[in-house]
């Protein structure tokens, strides 16, 4: 490319090119003409010459209408190529020739300036041509070309390569200028950008804005790279909005800044008074007003601290939990139901916990029968007597019982050995089923421990309730814990096939006394034998239908593993002890003994 920018062919572009001119806009011709110094031959077949007339332009009608500037250009194009011409002759080559596009007639003024009909005209030899076809004449033959050897003072010397060789294309280099167009093409020069005014935010060279506050590129409906506005409609817009949206978006962050430092200060703050400060407390007794909580099984001091706060008893639960840490027997705190003052200091709380006075909850004892625990049920919950064995008669179906309860028609009540024997919360505020549920689960529970069905196979019973059931015996026959495991031995010598003393019946007075809803110990031969009864094991063989209590703890385990001696009969003389025989005559020795004991008394 030269210092004008002119490519390897003929056609000048830039405005500075001493050749400038009009030459290469394709007007009227049908194909460009191609430079004679590009060395390829061209063929000029022989055609009658057409009467000459006034030649028209190759660019159409404007290119012989007055252009504004070109006169100037003519000039300097007029004053370059007569210096060409003369460097040419110099050299020893020709004057360049040009052939149209049509019959290959060449134009006297090169470089495509404005045509002129007395002007000197060759043929392909470099001789004089008047203008007209030789028929005479040989086809044209290119001729090799004269290495052109570049002038330093030559303007178009630093050409990469001699005319007539072949050059390399300047404009297909990524530094060339695109190819020019027509004036009537030309689009105007894009207006530079208006430089930011002060105020406005700039991001510096080295700084990209950011996607948040930049317009999206993708968004369809930024026209901003449409000058005309083609897809905007009415209202497109504009720079306002822009400011508007990065105005926006800067209040958004700032938000959003604010919010987390001042969330930052109030949680550091709760960690400084949680750790460092002392917990919020009320102080005193606590007011006259009166509230019942109840504290699970199982419940640690932040467990009741939690029920205590959400009662209005205490204030915190670091608060509970501190006073409960200094108290030496806060660790003393049982499940249950207790009746407390709201809005009490911590260590009042924890104080008034501790007094049995507080605590109103309702105690099932060891061995104890449903028809007692019905009837403390009714006066805790101050309900008329017989409310709570009604709707145990009425519902114990839905009471929770386990499947294997309740399968025999003649059991008395179907809850009886299911009301564990703990401590339950019971309050006026509820109701007899309720206080029922929470008993009966805790029996499924602990019943749970143990695998019933496994160990009513190994213990030669029929189900999980006859397990059930001799631990009730066990329980109401035994005087200590230390004669659970004897007595569970006699129940089970006393039920196998091969019991001659007592036929298989267990000769229990505690199943007489449950049938009768009594406790008696001195009980008539006559009247406990006749009496027809499935409880009465007096009359009946095995065990009774069901259980005849709620046994504890310790007769479940006696249960489920006697300590297998042979044992089948006892008898306790003074009340506190029992005495165990494995034969009758040592069984009858004791019994006279007991008599005598009766007899002084």
């Amino acid at each position: 490319m030269t210092e004008y920018g002119r490519g390897p062919g003929s056609e000048p572009w830039h405005p500075e090119d001493p050749l400038y001119g009009d030459d290469g806009w394709a007007g009227q011709e049908a194909h460009a003409a191609q430079s004679s110094y590009g060395g390829q031959p061209q063929h000029h077949p022989e055609q009658p010459q057409p009467q000459q007339q006034p030649q028209q332009s190759q660019y159409g009608d404007w290119g012989n209408a007055p252009q504004p500037g070109y006169d100037q250009g003519q000039q300097q194009y007029d004053q370059g190529q007569q210096q060409y011409v003369q460097e040419q002759q110099q050299y020893g080559g020709h004057p360049p020739q040009q052939y149209n596009g049509q019959g290959g007639q060449g134009y006297g003024n090169e470089g495509g300036g404005r045509y002129d009909p007395n002007a000197q005209q060759y043929d392909q030899h470099g001789q004089p041509y008047n203008g007209g076809y030789d028929t005479g004449q040989q086809q044209y033959q290119p001729q090799q070309q004269i290495p052109y050897a570049g002038d330093p003072n030559d303007p178009y010397g630093n050409q990469a390569a001699a005319y007539g060789g072949q050059q390399p294309d300047h404009y297909g280099t990524p530094d060339a200028y695109p190819p020019p167009e027509p004036p009537g093409r030309r689009r105007a020069e894009p207006e530079p950008e208006p430089e930011p005014r002060q105020g406005d935010w700039d991001p510096g060279p080295d700084q990209g804005e950011h996607a948040f506050f930049a317009d999206d590129a993708d968004d369809p409906d930024d026209d901003s790279d449409d000058p005309q506005g083609r897809r905007r409609g009415k209202g497109g817009k504009g720079k306002g909005e822009k400011k508007r949206k990065s105005g926006c978006a800067c209040l958004v962050v700032s938000l959003v800044f604010t919010s987390v430092i001042g969330g930052v200060a109030y949680f550091g703050y709760q960690f400084y008074e949680n750790r460092f400060g002392s917990a919020p407390d009320y102080s005193g007794d606590g007011t006259g007003k009166q509230v019942t909580v109840v504290i699970p099984k199982g419940a640690f001091g932040s467990v009741i601290g939690q029920r205590l706060k959400a009662a209005g008893v205490v204030k915190s639960v670091d608060a509970f939990v501190a006073a409960q840490s200094k108290n030496s027997d806060g660790d003393k705190i049982q499940a249950g139901s207790y009746l407390l003052n709201k809005q009490m200091s911590a260590e009042s709380a924890v104080a008034l916990m501790l007094d049995p006075k507080s605590q109103n909850n309702l105690v099932v004892r060891e061995g104890q029968r449903n028809v007692t625990v019905y009837e403390a049920i009714d006066k805790k919950l101050d309900l008329p007597k017989g409310s709570t064995a009604k709707v145990a008669k009425e519902k114990y179906e839905s009471l929770g019982l386990p499947d294997w309860a309740n399968d025999d028609t003649d059991i008395k009540d179907p809850l009886e050995g299911f009301l564990y024997p703990a401590t339950y919360p019971a309050d006026k505020d509820m109701k007899p089923e309720a206080v029922l549920k929470q008993m009966v689960s805790q029996a499924n529970e602990e019943y749970a421990k143990y695998d019933l069905e496994a160990k009513a196979g190994d213990l030669g019973l029929e189900d999980p309730l006859q397990v059930v059931t001799v631990a009730s015996l066990v329980q109401a026959e035994g005087i200590t814990h230390d004669d659970f495991r004897k007595m569970a031995s006699v129940v089970y010598n006393r039920l196998k096939p091969t019991n001659d003393v007592t036929n298989q019946k267990l000769e229990f007075d505690s199943t007489y006394n449950y049938l009768k809803g009594q406790s008696k110990i001195d009980i008539s031969v006559a009247e406990i034998r006749n009496y027809d009864d499935p409880y009465n094991t007096y009359f009946y063989k095995g065990l009774p239908p069901g259980p005849i209590g709620n046994p504890g703890e310790d007769a479940l385990k006696a249960a489920v593993n006697p300590d297998g001696g042979a044992w089948m009969f006892f008898i306790s003389i003074d009340g506190k002890k029992t005495d165990f025989t494995k034969t009758l005559a040592d069984h009858e020795k004791l019994v006279q003994k007991f008599n005598e004991r009766r007899n002084k008394d």
